[in-house]
């Protein structure tokens, strides 16, 4: 089977620039639009896009994604829904790389092997679940390996030596680093510490290293994407959604674009 998060990750690599790593919560504003916004997503130039399964209590997510959550399930979105949502992009994109991201209550409602079946099934490529640490991972995670796919990872600027082999030890498909300690959507990364934790990062693993939370421009992208091998962008589209409602695909198109373009151009302009 073709992974399909190592061949985007080395597409990027290849052309010099880092991954376009992308974020909305499935469902928001409605289940049947997510398509479109998926679709807008990958038109734009995005790499990976990350599918947020709503949740009751997103607690390490900001305003912007909160209210997505709630949007999401006010409109009546469930698992089967996403299921479904991942399911159609994957007939749509065969090539581009989908992760589910989330909470353990949803994926575990029915099981971890349930999850697993239903995620594979669906052509998903790999599962971040914010709220399992590695330490306490006997479920998720094997289910997840079982069935090729990738549980990713998460580091943050707290995640100290002696914890890294812990969140390493069972990563796979890429490191997920959260720039900033906090939630998402509120505070800026600082290109000049980022930088120092993905040196620190790939000094301990193959993987990839995507950045994201506190991601929000095309210039900050490009500053990020100057050293990490991915940039994740996930509030700041989110609210364009919240903006836009049913008519955000176009918005999301265009701002997406303009995130491409800025990575695209970040390593050159570091080199001329």
């Amino acid at each position: 089977m073709t992974d399909r998060l190592a061949t985007a990750f080395a597409r990027a690599r290849a052309e010099g620039r880092a991954a376009l790593v992308t974020f909305v919560t499935g469902g928001d504003p409605d289940p049947a639009t997510t398509p479109a916004i998926l679709d807008a997503l990958v038109e734009g130039g995005a790499d990976v896009i990350e599918l947020g399964m709503p949740f009751t209590d997103p607690m390490a997510d900001g305003p912007a994604i909160q209210k997505a959550n709630l949007r999401s399930l006010g409109a009546g979105t469930r698992t089967a829904d996403l299921l479904a949502i991942a399911k159609g992009f994957r007939a749509r994109h065969p090539q581009v790389p989908l992760v589910l991201m989330g909470y353990a209550n949803p994926m575990l409602a029915r099981g971890a092997d349930w999850f697993a079946d239903a995620a594979a099934s669906a052509g998903v490529d790999g599962v971040i679940c914010v709220d399992t640490p590695p330490e306490e991972d006997d479920a998720i995670g094997p289910a997840l390996r079982t069935r090729g796919i990738h549980p990713v990872r998460l580091a943050t600027p707290t995640t100290d030596a002696a914890r890294l082999p812990a969140v390493l030890g069972g990563a796979s498909g890429f490191v997920y680093y959260v720039s900033v300690a906090g939630i998402t959507g509120l505070q800026q990364a600082a290109p000049d510490a980022v930088a120092s934790a993905v040196a620190r990062l790939k000094a301990a693993t193959d993987l990839p290293i995507a950045v994201g939370f506190g991601v929000r421009t095309p210039e900050q992208a490009a500053a990020i994407g100057r050293t990490a091998d991915g940039v994740v962008i996930g509030s700041a589209i989110v609210e364009l959604v919240e903006a836009h409602g049913a008519a955000a695909p176009a918005a999301i198109r265009s701002f997406v674009s303009a995130l491409a373009h800025a990575l695209a151009g970040a390593r050159q302009e570091e080199n001329a």
